[in-house]
Parts: C-alpha cells; sequence; structure tokens
C-alpha cells in the first residue's frame, strides 16, 4: 500500500444542527444529551465549553470516555492550577472517582463528546463541589434522564 500523496483535508465540526440546552442553572456550557439507558444506567450527551471560562467544581464518579470534537479542552485542578490540555481528536477513558477538577475549552471554545456509565447500580454520576472540593450537590442518572425529557418537550 502506498502513502496518500497529500495530507487530508482537515474540517471543521459543524454544530448547527445540535439543539444546544442548559443543564439545570449550571454556567458556561451547553449540553445535548443524546441517550439514556435506564437499564444500564448509561448515558451519552455532547458539551458545548464557552473559551477559557470555568465550569463548577465536580468529581466524575462514574467512569468517564470523553472524545474532543473540536477545539481544546482544559482541566485544571481544583486550585485553579492547570492539570491537562486534550486537543481536538483526544479520547480517554477515566475511572469512576478521579479526584475534583475543573473544566473550560480553550481560546475557541471545545465540543466534547461523554459516555458515562455507573458500575455499582449508583443514581449519582457527579459530585459538585466548592472550590475546596467540599460536596454541596450532586447530579445523577435521573437528572439526565428528566433534563432529556425536558429539551425533547421544548
Amino acid at each position: 500500500m502506498t502513502a496518500p500523496s497529500k495530507a487530508p483535508t482537515p474540517f471543521a465540526f459543524d454544530d448547527r444542527n445540535i439543539q444546544w440546552q442548559p443543564l439545570g442553572e449550571l454556567q458556561h456550557f451547553v449540553a445535548k444529551i443524546y441517550r439514556v439507558d435506564e437499564v444500564a444506567k448509561a448515558v451519552d450527551f455532547i458539551v458545548k465549553f464557552d473559551p477559557l471560562e470555568t465550569i463548577v467544581p465536580h468529581r466524575h464518579v462514574a467512569p468517564t470516555n470523553t472524545f474532543v470534537v473540536q477545539g481544546e479542552h482544559r482541566l485544571y485542578e481544583l486550585d485553579g492550577s492547570p492539570k491537562e490540555i486534550r486537543p481536538c481528536g483526544t479520547f480517554t477513558a477515566t475511572p469512576a472517582g478521579t479526584p475534583g477538577h475543573l473544566e473550560c475549552g480553550g481560546d475557541e471554545g471545545a465540543i466534547v463528546l461523554y459516555h458515562m456509565w455507573t458500575e455499582d447500580g449508583s443514581e449519582e454520576l457527579f459530585e459538585i463541589q466548592d472550590n475546596d472540593g467540599k460536596v454541596i450537590g450532586t447530579l445523577g442518572f435521573k437528572d439526565f434522564v428528566a433534563a432529556k425529557a425536558a429539551a425533547e418537550a421544548a
């Protein structure tokens, strides 16, 4: 097999057909929930992060797979120090229970696809935290079911 004669043409992701919705009162992103599997307790959703505006501190209490569709996905420690930069095309598989963090889009924002599921029958997917890592709320499977139903009814 011979190598291609020229580099592939880069493409920009066109999100105009996605019906973005806020997720409750959480700020600096919008989301589209594609699938909620009530038997497997799994959710698939896509998030559009604002540029350089971190979302609420949180911890993923369920395993999480992500794929950066567009832009740059930035993660920060709770103290604001840089943790990781994930460029477009990055896939990650993160186990349940990772430490709390902040997330945002890079200079031009980011679009990130998520797949989350519970392994132990738990309903919780995220713990919402304050800046010191203290849990101040949760976001669970039932919240995603309700958000998807509300978006479809709108």
